[in-house]
């Protein structure tokens, strides 16, 4: 295969103390965003894992800077070893094959640990003060304001309710312009913000030695924290009871010396937010690409922004239509 031969030629450059040993490349199943991962094994014990990364989204190019700024805040992440830029290759370090999704089916006391320690490398990057990502504030995406919270409930509107369950356009359209929506999107897009991962799941968080470690973070912006605890404690991928969800917002308001007695709004509202987004993105993926596996999450996806939504006054309309489908 022509692509083996020339990443394993470009591999020998960078770790000419294996150039005789046999090295295998095998393609690993996961990514996107015109992104290929490949784990190169040298020995039984000696493995990297190579990126092959196009310039299809701009946020591709942003992996490094931002693995190595994490690196220098003690948040934990994979080690850079060598990026072509030219070629758009990374190799990094080989945390393994078991993220925290792998874990799903495990008792609460054992799975608990690891939720903690994922929290508590999120805590550190939501407390890096604003001075401290001045450097990489340039390059990051678009913060969250208030336009992005809309297109994430338009997008939601638009794939899951209207490609996805056939919900009619006039239904849409008096939806969309219901007065809270709009309200709770300027609502969160006026409050400070903080370094969030953004994209904080179970498949993007590595179990390394009963240790968390963050990937796919190349999409992290200036938003707020309450949207990546709400993307990981609701995440459609993963079940976890209320008690096992209320045990981790109190760990993680104790671990962030959360004192604000309007903490659970705004996480009630970034839970809200976040499963609009992915049920967008499952419709989306699913019927607009045609990667019909995402459509099997948006039933469980669909039940929690029920539970949320209830929680919620002014968008009675919306959770009326949620229940009917």
């Amino acid at each position: 295969m022509i692509l083996s031969e020339t990443l394993l030629h470009q591999t020998r450059l960078h770790f000419p103390r294996f150039d005789q040993a046999e090295v295998r490349i095998s393609p690993i199943e996961k990514g996107g965003s015109g992104r290929k991962f490949y784990r190169i094994q040298f020995s039984p014990e000696q493995t990297v894992v190579l990126i092959k990364y196009t310039r299809e989204r701009a946020e591709n190019q942003r992996y490094v800077e931002i693995a190595e700024f994490l690196t220098a805040h003690e948040v934990r992440a994979p080690k850079i070893y060598f990026h072509d830029s030219e070629e758009g290759l990374i190799w990094i370090e080989d945390l393994g094959e078991r993220d925290l999704w792998s874990h799903r089916e495990e008792s609460w006391p054992e799975r608990r640990v690891l939720y903690q320690s994922a929290l508590e490398d999120v805590v550190k990057l939501h407390q890096i003060p604003a001075e401290g990502f001045a450097s990489i504030a340039p390059h990051l995406p678009m913060h969250f304001d208030a336009a992005v919270y809309r297109w994430e409930q338009n997008y939601f509107l638009e794939h899951c309710l209207g490609r996805h369950f056939a919900v009619g356009g006039k239904t849409l359209g008096e939806i969309s312009r219901l007065p809270r929506l709009k309200e709770i999107a300027e609502y969160l897009g006026n409050l400070p913000r903080v370094l969030v991962h953004r994209d904080l799941q179970s498949q993007n968080i590595i179990i390394r030695e009963q240790q968390a470690y963050l990937i796919d973070f190349q999409g992290m912006r200036p938003g707020l924290p309450e949207y990546d605890l709400a993307s990981l404690l609701y995440d459609p991928y993963v079940c976890l009871t209320t008690n096992e969800r209320r045990e981790l917002v109190e760990f993680y308001g104790a671990e962030a010396e959360v004192d604000d007695t309007a903490f659970a709004e705004r996480f009630r509202l970034c839970a809200m937010q976040r499963l609009m987004q992915a049920l967008g993105a499952y419709g989306y993926l699913g019927i607009s690409k045609g990667i019909e596996g995402f459509l099997q999450h948006i039933p469980a996806a669909m039940k929690s922004l029920g539970e949320v939504m209830r929680k919620i006054d002014g968008l009675e309309p919306l959770t009326d239509s949620l229940a009917t489908l």
